[in-house]
């Protein structure tokens, strides 16, 4: 046979190699097949009778197997992108292994690059030593391969990323619903809230229920975590909330019920901090429970007395059980104010690292004991925005601020 034949023979193989694979990508077939028909192409088609192919991995920077046939030999399933140096010039590949790998069946290494980029390493061994092996077809062979195994990847992405952009938008769809679609402004109570999510979905909650005249419900929670998880939990942890309160329960038994349906719901590995109180407008009742919040600030007597409000019990959801519950109240209160708000408040920082603080936010409160709920929003985030000095925020942030006047007329 002439080498002109030889040759004619190669160019075919190396044709129907070609053909096969790009069919296989065109059909849009999985990895696995699209590997399996690379290997079967190059073991059918070319003179090759064993080979590896270790393909990068950018998430993790590493070389992962893809194909491993005819090497009996250990082999590595990672080789970390540190321990592959290649000298070009000398046409020489070092690989740092240790001492149980080997890779001495196959004696050719064929690197893939992309703009100085190595996206992958065939090694292979040939047939019949006096064919050779043509190895810049071979390489724009694994080249193909590589790129669609890339492109495929990054269609991947790009569909979690889409799916989660879809979730995301979900959860904050459910979680604008979740919150009062106004709240009152009258002579008997104004309220005004702030509220800054850290990203599209937040883990804050706030409401303020009125279930008759002479009754208000308000409360402010922090749910753990984030995105979809975190609505999802905030919804029936919402649901939970309202039936409750309809059901006409003390608050006692409302966060003793909580507590249980979060446990049940998340096996403890999720929790809420939450502040719940409600204010008798017939007799000047306030009652609370605090669990595990940021306590509330109560201003009465027009700025000249201030209290936090720390009764109540640990975070819920943590345990099956409330270890311990104690209900706080006030009585005689007529014209007072109720601050309530997330730890993304006294959290934010400043460009020296330094956190706003409770301490601060007394302050301010102490400074400004007369302001409607609107003044104070306004000039406590001028405050706030003058503090961080343009460092961003990194938590929700919720500020719900209640003037009540129980002693106007209905």
């Amino acid at each position: 046979m002439t080498t002109e034949t030889l040759k004619y023979q190669r160019k075919e193989l190396e044709l129907k190699a070609l053909l096969e694979i790009t069919q296989a990508i065109n059909e849009n077939k999985t990895e696995n097949v699209l590997l399996n028909i690379f290997k079967f192409t190059c073991l059918v088609h070319l003179n090759i009778k064993s080979l590896l192919l270790y393909v990068f991995n950018e998430q993790e920077q590493f070389f992962e197997r893809r194909i491993s046939h005819q090497v009996k030999g250990k082999l590595p399933e990672h080789i970390p992108k540190a321990d592959v140096q290649e000298n070009k010039h000398l046409g020489k590949l070092s690989l740092s292994l240790a001492q149980e790998y080997s890779f001495s069946e196959v004696n050719i290494y064929v690197p893939v690059y992309h703009k100085e980029k190595m996206l992958a390493i065939l090694f292979l061994n040939t047939k019949d030593k006096e064919k050779g092996l043509d190895l810049d077809f071979t390489q724009a062979l694994t080249n193909i391969l590589v790129v669609a195994l890339e492109n495929k990847r990054f269609s991947r992405k790009q569909l979690e990323q889409e799916r989660l952009r879809k979730e995301m938008e979900i959860a904050s769809n459910v979680q604008r619903m979740l919150f009062p679609a106004s709240l009152p402004s009258n002579h008997r109570l104004k309220a005004k809230v702030t509220y800054f999510p850290h990203s599209t979905v937040g883990g804050d909650y706030y409401d303020l229920i009125q279930p008759s005249k002479n009754d208000v419900y308000f409360c402010v929670a922090d749910v753990s975590g984030k995105g979809m998880p975190a609505s999802l939990l905030m919804s029936n942890f919402q649901a939970a909330l309202r039936t409750l309160l309809r059901s006409g329960s003390d608050l006692v038994t409302i966060v003793q019920q909580l507590n249980s349906t979060i446990f049940e719901n998340t096996n403890g590995e999720r929790f809420i901090t939450f502040f719940l109180g409600h204010y008798s407008y017939s007799d000047g009742r306030l009652r609370y429970i605090n669990a595990g919040h940021n306590p509330p600030v109560l201003c009465t007597e027009q700025g000249q007395q201030i209290e936090v409000l720390e009764a109540g019990t640990t975070i819920l959801g943590a345990f099956e059980s409330l270890p311990f519950l104690e209900q706080g109240g006030r009585n005689g209160l007529h014209s007072f104010v109720l601050h309530l708000y997330t730890d993304g408040l006294t959290e934010t920082l400043n460009p020296r690292e330094e956190e706003y603080g409770e301490e601060n936010f007394l302050q301010y409160i102490r400074n400004n004991p007369c302001a409607t709920p609107e003044q104070f929003h306004a000039g406590f985030f001028t405050e706030l925005d003058a503090f961080s000095e343009g460092v961003g925020r990194r938590d929700d942030l919720t500020l719900l601020s209640l003037q009540f006047n129980g002693d106007a007329a209905l």
